[in-house]
């Protein structure tokens, strides 16, 4: 696996409970900085449709 580079939103400041999103050439890797090990993998595809769903209010209560 290629080096991962790590981004969380600037909204979370210096914050310790964030998403954080690294994307490689083949895939697109998110975690929370509460539990770094703990890492999903998507690929474009989905990472295009959670960030569209997340987009549209699907996710709201």
């Amino acid at each position: 696996m290629e080096e991962l580079v790590w981004q969380k939103p600037s909204a979370c400041g210096d914050g310790n409970n964030c998403p954080e999103v690294a994307v490689a050439s083949d895939a697109v890797y998110v975690r929370s900085s509460l539990l770094p090990d703990a890492i999903a993998q998507l690929t474009p595809t989905e990472w295009r449709d959670l960030v569209a769903a997340i987009r549209n209010g699907e996710f709201d209560t």
